[in-house]
């Protein structure tokens, strides 16, 4: 049974930074897209960033490039999202997702069914 274990959401001041991380058990991260969406309330789940199953591409959010880094830890089975200069629309539930052999770029068109997600985590920023 895969299951994706997400941790480290909080409550920050805008421009802070701030690390998600997303546990995989299961299954190997390397064989999987890893990628990170959010939600806001009332809005649609918006692509965040993801890392291909190969490792070697990464695609991100225009709404986040520049600021926000994803990471994958093969030897932890982990996922990480490095969010930096946040800012109060950043905002949402950030949910943790896995696509088995999937590319980045195919993660970050939405157009993938996601094979598996986590529970999400809160990310709150604050004016």
């Amino acid at each position: 049974q895969v299951q994706l274990v997400e941790s480290g959401g909080g409550k920050v001041q805008a421009g802070a930074s701030l690390s998600v991380s997303c546990r995989v058990s299961g299954a190997t991260v390397n064989d999987y897209a890893m990628g990170w969406f959010r939600q806001a309330p009332g809005k649609k789940r918006e692509f965040v960033a993801a890392v291909g199953w190969s490792g070697t591409n990464t695609y991100y959010g225009d709404s986040v490039k520049g600021r926000f880094t994803i990471s994958r830890d093969d030897a932890e089975n982990t996922v990480y999202l490095q969010m930096n200069s946040l800012k109060p629309e950043d905002t949402a539930v950030y949910y943790c997702a896995a696509d088995y052999l999937a590319t980045a770029q195919a993660m970050s068109s939405m157009s993938l069914t996601i094979d598996y997600w986590g529970q999400g985590t809160q990310v709150t920023v604050s004016s």
